[in-house]
């Protein structure tokens, strides 16, 4: 059997986050494979790719970001357009998996819509997934095809170490995030805190207590993504009232929603440190306090692997 080459994949994008799509594509210095990716005036998605795929491994990097929907429908359309064009296999790369969050029952009859979207996925013809800091690990059980769940650690590691590397104390926002908050307390041999955090609604919340020693420290609130920034504001709020010297944040996914902007605007956060998971707004993308690092060079190199059939773990070790 002949061995396999550079020439033999391709990599796609849909409308989501074409910036990083781009970025990787020049990391793996090849050129982002031809695909139409239109709007009917009635809303309604159409789908042409350019080029031939045929009996090619395909990798679709599309962030299921807002419009939630719209592009999810796409990166559906995209992963069918492929199976029907005679793809050799067809790799899902979402940076950014929406509908994570709503990963179990929480109340009588509600959907569990993260494994329908899993469901989705799969029936569409993806054969493999590639994700970043899914919201909840358990997520890669609701596949019956292998799942990479990518980690940002590495990339927001090396921003702190140059950065923070100070008398710092890492924060965990909720009990939900501690074993995250743990493992870069540890590599950073640093403190740990745990913000006590009661929601009382969807996107509601009311931080209550710190857990944890966080006097004369620079604080780190460590979570998977800002959403509407209401959690980690009011965290950094309940921080500084018990000693912090200063509060920074980071995340993988800027969600960034309603009034997320306007609260980190306010808020005496120093400076909320993001990945390119999730493209920024102009409003958030001119904010002083936000940063944005790229997870480019992971994502690619996570690509390369998999079509090799080499470790993609090991990247994390």
């Amino acid at each position: 059997m002949a061995s396999r080459t550079l020439n033999d994949f391709w990599i796609f994008s849909g409308n989501s986050n074409q910036a990083l799509a781009k970025r990787i594509c020049e990391y793996l210095k090849m050129p982002m494979g031809g695909a139409k990716v239109t709007t009917f005036s009635d809303g309604e998605i159409q789908i042409e790719i350019e080029d031939n795929v045929r009996t090619k491994d395909v990798f679709i990097i599309q962030s299921t970001s807002s419009p939630v929907n719209h592009h999810l429908v796409e990166l559906l359309l995209m992963i069918d357009a492929m199976k029907r064009s005679s793809a050799r296999s067809i790799t899902a790369v979402m940076p950014y998996y929406g509908y994570a969050r709503q990963d179990k029952k929480v109340a009588p009859r509600v959907p569990i819509s993260a494994k329908l979207v899993a469901d989705l996925l799969t029936t569409a013809g993806a054969d493999r997934l590639i994700t970043l800091d899914l919201h909840a690990g358990q997520i890669q059980g609701f596949f019956n095809i292998p799942v990479d769940n990518l980690f940002a650690a590495p990339v927001i590691l090396n921003y702190i170490r140059r950065h923070l590397h100070d008398n710092i104390v890492v924060v965990s926002p909720d009990a939900g995030g501690v074993e995250r908050a743990r493992a870069f307390a540890k590599r950073l041999d640093a403190g740990l805190a745990i913000v006590d955090k009661r929601r009382t609604a969807p996107n509601v919340a009311k931080a209550m207590a710190v857990i944890g020693n966080v006097k004369d420290k620079i604080a780190i609130i460590l979570d998977d993504m800002v959403d509407t920034a209401g959690t980690l504001t009011q965290a950094v709020g309940v921080l500084l009232e018990n000693g912090a010297t200063e509060v920074h944040a980071c995340c993988a996914h800027a969600v960034l929603s309603g009034p997320a902007l306007d609260r980190i605007k306010a808020s005496d956060l120093k400076s909320l440190v993001v990945t390119d998971t999730i493209p920024l707004s102009p409003g958030a993308a001119a904010c002083e306090k936000i940063k944005v690092l790229t997870i480019s060079e992971l994502v690619g190199e996570a690509i390369l692997r998999s079509y090799r059939g080499d470790s993609v773990t090991s990247l994390f070790v």
